[in-house]
């Protein structure tokens, strides 16, 4: 549904807040690692989240990535429109130019559902929320193996 780099993206994000809840910055090898991506791959990624000002970064030997109180009220959509733009949100399920409610695709009125449904659930979720969960291991970033 998401792209790759959309998926590292939420999950990068995930784990920052996580790590930025006591006023920790996390660099760029801690983050691969927890989220079990390849680190140039999430470095490009956190750059694209960082100009779009969904997360911040620190240079210098203390330095690294952190979110403030107001990143963490960001919500999953935020980091999916800023990744993978709105196309989950607008576009039409079979990726049709013209579908619409006049002119609609032969799922159009199905996605629409399930489209709103995801619209709803990413809006709503915000990154603090999770805190919680992740610290007590209700729900993971990386699978173990």
């Amino acid at each position: 549904m998401f792209s790759k780099s959309c998926e590292y993206a939420l999950r990068a994000m995930l784990f920052v807040g996580q790590k930025s809840k006591d006023g920790n910055k996390t660099g760029i090898r801690e983050i691969a690692r927890g989220i079990d991506s390849p680190e140039y791959f999430i470095a490009k990624i956190l750059q694209e989240l960082s100009r779009k000002k969904l997360i911040k970064s620190q240079k210098g030997p203390s330095g690294g990535f952190y979110l403030d109180k107001k990143g963490m009220e960001c919500s999953l959509a935020d980091i999916v429109k800023a990744i993978d733009g709105d196309k989950i949100f607008t576009g039409c399920g079979l990726g049709l130019k013209a579908c619409s409610e006049k002119s609609p695709c032969p799922i159009h009125h199905k996605f629409n559902k399930m489209r709103k449904g995801i619209y709803d659930m990413l809006h709503s979720a915000k990154l603090s929320e999770f805190d919680e969960q992740l610290e007590k291991k209700i729900f993971f970033l990386k699978v173990n193996k």
